[in-house]
C-alpha cells in the first residue's frame, strides 16, 4: 500500500468476544442491524438488504431530534462469514439526500471478520477517492460515531449470549 493511498483510508479495529458466526449474523441480519447501527442516541430503520453480489442495502438512522439520516450502498464483493465489500452513500438511492450537507461521495467499505477462536477481529476500511473526501468524513466525526456504533454492538453481543 503506498503512502497516497493509505492517506485516503480511514481504518477502525475491534475485537468482539463473540464467535465469527455470530458477529455476521448481527452485521447482515435486518432485526440484529436495527439493535446497533448507528451513534448512542439514534435509531435504526432497515429498509433493504440484498446480501449477494450487486446487492442493495438501505437503512435510515434517525437522531435525537427527529432528523432522518438514510445511507445505502450495493455489495461488491462478499464472501460469507469473512468478508464484505460495499459502496457506501449518503441518502437512500432513490433520492432523498442529506440536503445542505458537504458529503464525502465515492466511498467504499470494507469489513472483515477474522476468526480468533471464540472471538472475532472486525476490521472496518472506509476508502476515499481522495485525501481531502477522508478528511472531511474524519472532521464529520466518522471514527466517533463508527465506535460509538460498535459499543452499542458489543453490548447487544453481550445480551445475545
Amino acid at each position: 500500500m503506498t503512502a497516497s493511498s493509505e492517506a485516503k483510508e480511514i481504518t477502525i479495529v475491534r475485537e468482539f468476544a463473540a464467535p465469527r458466526e455470530l458477529l455476521w449474523k448481527v452485521w447482515t441480519e435486518p432485526h440484529h442491524i436495527e439493535k446497533w447501527w448507528g451513534p448512542k442516541g439514534f435509531d435504526t430503520r432497515v429498509k433493504k438488504v440484498e446480501l449477494s453480489f450487486g446487492g442493495r442495502f438501505v437503512y435510515v438512522m434517525t437522531g435525537p431530534d427527529g432528523t432522518e439520516y438514510p445511507v445505502s450502498g450495493k455489495v461488491i464483493e462478499i464472501i460469507p462469514f469473512e468478508k464484505i465489500v460495499s459502496t457506501d452513500e449518503f441518502g437512500d438511492g432513490e433520492g432523498n439526500e442529506h440536503p445542505g450537507i458537504d458529503l464525502p461521495q465515492g466511498l467504499i467499505v470494507t469489513v472483515v471478520f477474522e476468526d480468533l477462536g471464540g472471538s472475532t477481529r472486525m476490521t472496518l476500511t472506509i476508502s476515499h477517492p481522495t485525501a481531502g473526501d477522508r478528511k472531511k468524513h474524519e472532521a464529520m466525526g466518522v471514527v466517533a460515531g463508527w465506535n460509538s456504533s460498535f459499543d452499542k454492538m458489543d453490548e447487544y453481543l453481550a445480551e445475545l449470549q
